[in-house]
């Protein structure tokens, strides 16, 4: 992390808090490694974290930053990484910045990051908008959603989207998994992120549920609170086993990925790169 990159103090945009967001970027991802006897094993590096992967010709995460990117309201973007990742050094913008605060769970590195946001002036009543590397199909207008329904919230929200498919439940029988039953589809959403929450809040549901929290959702639930439910999308995936690279790839050569070159590489990468930086491309 360079020190141009912090980004400098603001005033509140108004008395319901500012906006921050954190995204989470110190796990390796193993279930998205191929297994070494496919096609896809012989292009993937095991030893890179997923989130750094190629999608579309560039790094998954740059993807995620660049949705952010185009969200104005927000103070800062930090990206907690692991100590001793420097792999987002030579993609260096003013639209986020990195700090090696990722820990050995999803709900260690969060802690982190709101922590390191704290001695950047973020405040208990700031709003934080939590998001997976990995999903990186995110859009600015999903994003912006979000904060216009949950910013006057009494408890905060999530992106998340209802259920379509049949949900069997599975026992252990003759010759493998059987079904067991049925779920009731219609009060089921499949939880997503951005997931957005107030500082402070978000910061004690986790120093109390620890790393038991599977999302910040699940902290603030916790808690005794009910999370509004922000319909998002299909598309807004994690990219989460092999199969999902192509699926990924597919829908950001379908959107020609324009909002990530527009904001991190000029049009269509054109712009000149700095002396021993990288553009996206």
């Amino acid at each position: 992390m360079t020190a141009s990159l912090l980004p400098p103090p603001f005033v509140p945009l108004s008395s319901q808090g500012r906006f921050w967001a954190l995204v989470p970027c110190a796990g390796m991802g193993l279930r998205a490694v191929p297994p070494a006897a496919t096609p896809a094993a012989a292009s993937a590096d095991p030893a890179l974290p997923k989130q750094y992967h190629l999608v579309a010709g560039h790094p998954m995460v740059m993807h995620t930053l660049a949705a952010f990117a185009g969200v104005s309201r927000l103070l800062g973007t930090l990206v907690a990484v692991a100590p001793g990742d420097h792999f987002l050094d030579a993609y260096a913008h003013p639209a986020f910045f990195t700090v090696e605060c990722g820990g050995p769970t999803r709900a260690d590195t969060v802690l982190g990051g709101l922590r390191a946001l704290e001695e950047r002036g973020a405040q208990p009543d700031d709003w934080v908008l939590v998001h997976d590397a990995a999903r990186c199909l995110v859009t600015s207008a999903q994003i912006d959603t979000l904060m216009d329904t949950c910013q006057h919230d009494g408890v905060g929200g999530l992106l998340a989207h209802k259920l379509a498919d049949t949900l069997k439940t599975s026992i252990d029988g003759p010759g493998g998994v059987r079904v067991a039953s049925t779920v009731d589809r219609s009060d089921k959403w499949l939880a997503q992120t951005p997931q957005m929450f107030r500082m402070g809040p978000l910061k004690a549901a986790i120093e109390r549920v620890g790393s038991g929290a599977t999302d910040e959702a699940s902290a603030m639930e916790a808690m005794g609170l009910h999370p509004r439910l922000v319909p998002g999308g299909a598309q807004n995936f994690k990219v989460t086993y092999p199969d999902d690279f192509a699926l990924a790839a597919a829908v950001l050569a379908q959107r020609a990925h324009g909002a990530t070159l527009d904001r991190f590489g000029g049009a269509r990468g054109q712009v000149a790169p700095a002396v021993g930086k990288k553009t996206m491309f």
